[in-house]
């Protein structure tokens, strides 16, 4: 009889054994009368404090201590550990360097601890926060070679405002002061914090810079603290312009003259070849407008600069524009480098030159790209790309893409033989930075709105079974109201799928073949039909994922209204019979709508939650009775419910396992809902890890029906018990963050089978990681760059 130790116990017996190895060796290194600094511990000595508070104030001070000891994990200091072990390295290269000053830590002494400046460091910090006359007092407390620091603070209570007061004079800065009191950051009752009454002067040199006053300095402003309040712990502050204000700087500037550098070198600046500033004279014979654009060899269409500036002439300097317009001019991609200087040409009438340095990029460029890949449903190929880019097509920053392509991807075993793929094709991009419509288009973004034209065609031949050749092309426009939000429009969206050759193998597989076993999948046929998508589309994203904050949030909604206008004129009817045509080809019309909302919380700097929902659906009416094979929704894969393999999973409870069927990796549905949850944590540097659980299914609206009635994917459809028939997906996962590229390695297993019966589908039964059977069949590496969401 055989019996198992538990892999837990093995585990907890390996990490206790590694601790007591650890802690012992890491003091054995340590030289006569040296001590490991274990690090410090700062006790709050004042009972009037609400407890909150205390603990606050206690995280706080802990924070501002140095040095810091020794990096742990669990308990235990692996790189100190591997400081100490690895011999010194010969070469400064090699693994013995890399685990020694690369992973490893130097120790962190007693002797290395300056108490005195960290007593000095916790009494300022106090007193920062109001907490005036603290007292501070340091022990050192020491056992088998190792010491702590325990810092006890007497903070005394902390001193609250009673009263903010604005210093008043006659001049114009301190009128425009008066004017932005009303949201000071100072409140009466308020403690007294260093840190607001800094936000408080930057406050107020902000609100200035909106008004004109360009050579303020937030240094200009003091606030002056009376804490001889009738000893309540209150303190009045006095919030004032300095006496030594510079006289620049309690002026209020306007613009004179707008003047454009659009191809500046600073190599040719110092060969004296710019003049800054440049008389009127000779400015004259480039004015544009209000502007002056010096480009003597016409690269640019002026036009483009007055659509970018937002300086006119004669107008108030504000920081507002300033902004806006630096962030416009790069947004049009055609720069490589963007700044600014402003002149004073008029100290009398305080006004000022504005002028815009340009460094264009290259205008064309031609890359060459191949890339390898390989996915969950046993494919492995690649691709090759030849790019062409234009920046400045019509000289009006306009870009020009064109790109051909080639790919294959081979089929490398798996349960199911889904053929080889191969295609071939072409794309053509011109996007232009406006809005190119009868109307008139006003944006005070940062960002150029920009109409998108594009021209495409695709041919596709999947060995032994068929060829297509796919046209697409779009006309729409992008814009963004702000870094958070954008919004893309496509006026038209239009598809033309044409099949060129269809196997007697696939078209068997399409009506069926009794004597073979060979049931029939007309869901197959839809793949080759002939098919015309034109409607428009309308995509909306909102973010605020750029921000450093604790909870973030990703959205993006889209709606898809295929052949609306058109089957509403011609009145088609595919379920009467009464299907229209455009060209000889049936038209698709439908109503698609998907949501895709992320939640991400960080719980330091080095461990963070991500979440995800996805929820869509694809309506058909009018001319069609089924949403095109291209336009519906697919699971399963490296970036959604990683246990299946790509497009293996659903519809419903229906099997794609169960019929001796070709394909396998066709699976697709008409609703979609999946959810992600995934925790990631950073190790080492480049090396994060993370455990993930992935759930979802995709369904039908209307069920697959052969010519003989038959329903071909039984338990498809979407009904009231498609709760029941959600999958679930869990694994571990390692990122390799190299900066320019995440490799994302993924290994994820089943935990619920939809397609299994109802009281079967929770497999945790089933799992048997030494049955090299099931680890073949269930266990899914998945490869990938980036995180999948």
């Amino acid at each position: 009889m055989k019996s198992r130790i538990p892999i837990h116990f093995i585990l907890l017996i390996a990490l206790s054994s590694f601790a007591m190895i650890s802690s012992c060796s890491n003091t054995k290194f340590l030289k006569e009368g040296q001590m490991l600094y274990t690090g410090a511990e700062v006790k709050i000595e004042n009972d009037s404090l609400p407890k909150k508070q205390k603990k606050a104030l206690q995280a706080e001070l802990e924070e501002n201590l140095t040095p810091k000891p020794n990096s742990t994990f669990f308990g235990l200091r692996p790189k100190l550990y591997a400081y100490n072990s690895t011999k010194e390295p010969k070469k400064d290269k090699g693994l013995r360097y890399w685990l020694k000053y690369k992973f490893g830590e130097k120790p962190v002494l007693l002797g290395d601890v300056d108490r005195e400046f960290n007593k000095d460091i916790l009494i300022n910090y106090s007193e920062n926060k109001g907490y005036f006359n603290a007292q501070a007092t340091y022990d050192t407390v020491s056992k088998n070679k190792k010491a702590q620091v325990i810092y006890n603070v007497k903070p005394g209570n902390q001193y609250l405002i009673s009263q903010v007061k604005f210093q008043e004079d006659s001049t114009l800065v301190n009128k425009e002061i008066q004017n932005l009191k009303d949201k000071s950051l100072l409140k009466v009752g308020n403690p007294f914090d260093l840190a607001v009454i800094k936000a408080e002067r930057e406050r107020i040199d902000n609100g200035l810079k909106e008004k004109g006053f360009y050579y303020f300095h937030p240094d200009n402003i003091i606030v002056q603290a009376d804490s001889t309040v009738a000893k309540t712990h209150k303190v009045e502050l006095n919030v004032k312009l300095k006496e030594q204000t510079p006289e620049l700087a309690t002026q209020q500037f306007s613009i004179d003259k707008v003047v454009v550098f659009p191809n500046y070198n600073i190599r040719d600046v110092k060969r004296g070849k710019y003049k800054i500033p440049m008389d009127k004279d000779s400015l004259s014979k480039y004015a544009y407008q209000d502007i002056y654009v010096i480009d003597p060899q016409q690269k640019f269409k002026p036009k483009i600069f007055d659509r970018a500036l937002y300086f006119k002439k004669g107008d108030i300097y504000n920081r507002k524009d300033h902004n806006l317009t630096l962030n416009r001019l790069i947004s049009l991609g055609v720069f490589k480098f963007v700044k600014n200087e402003f002149v004073v040409t008029d100290s009398l009438n305080h006004q000022f030159d504005a002028y815009y340095l340009l460094t264009p990029r290259q205008f064309q460029s031609l890359r060459l790209e191949t890339l390898g890949r390989t996915n969950s449903a046993n494919y492995g190929g690649g691709e090759v790309n030849l790019n062409y880019t234009h920046r400045n097509f019509f000289r009006g920053a306009e870009q020009f893409k064109a790109s051909i392509y080639g790919a294959f991807d081979v089929q490398m075993g798996g349960p199911k033989d889904a053929n080889n793929i191969v295609r071939v094709g072409a794309n053509t991009e011109l996007s232009i930075p406006r809005i190119v419509a009868p109307f008139r288009f006003n944006s005070s973004s940062a960002f150029v709105p920009r109409t998108n034209m594009k021209l495409g065609y695709e041919y596709q031949s999947r060995t032994q079974l068929y060829t297509l050749s796919n046209f697409n092309a779009s006309f729409g426009y992008v814009w963004k109201e702000n870094v958070r939000k954008e919004h893309d429009l496509k006026l038209l969206d239009l598809t033309m799928v044409a099949p060129q050759t269809v196997t007697e193998k696939y078209q068997e597989q399409i009506d069926g073949n009794p004597e073979l076993g060979i049931p029939a999948n007309p869901t197959l046929g839809r793949v080759v039909e002939k098919q015309l998508i034109f409607g428009p589309t309308y995509a909306y994203t909102f973010t605020n994922t750029i921000s450093p904050k604790t909870n973030t949030i990703y959205y993006r909604g889209m709606i898809d209204l295929a052949g609306n206008i058109t089957g509403l004129l011609s009145g088609g009817n595919a379920k009467k019979g009464d299907q229209k045509e455009l060209f000889g080809v049936p038209f698709s019309q439908y109503a698609k709508m998907e949501h895709d909302f992320r939640f991400y919380h960080k719980f330091n700097e080095k461990t963070s939650l991500a979440t995800r929902i996805i929820a869509g659906v694809a309506y058909p009416y009018g001319n069609s009775e089924y949403v095109p094979y291209s336009k519906q929704f697919f699971v399963g894969g490296s970036n959604s419910i990683r246990a299946f393999r790509a497009r293996t999973l659903g519809p419903g409870s229906y099997d794609p396992t169960s019929q001796n069927a070709t394909f396998y990796f066709d699976q697709s549905g008409d609703i979609k809902l999946e959810m992600n949850a995934e925790y990631r944590a950073n190790l080492y540097k480049f090396l994060n890890v993370a455990a993930f659980v992935d759930a979802g299914n995709i369904w039908l609206i209307n069920d697959d029906i052969d010519e003989n009635g038959v329903v071909t994917r039984p338990g498809g459809k979407f009904s009231k018990d498609f709760l029941s028939e959600l999958a679930v997906g869990a694994g571990v996962g390692l990122r390799l963050d190299f900066s320019i590229l995440i490799l994302r390695l993924d290994l994820a297993m089943p935990l619920r089978i939809p397609y299994y019966e109802k009281g079967d589908r929770w497999v945790f039964d089933r799992i048997n990681f030494g049955d090299s059977a099931w680890r073949k069949d269930n266990l899914i590496l998945n490869i990938a760059i980036g995180y999948p969401f």
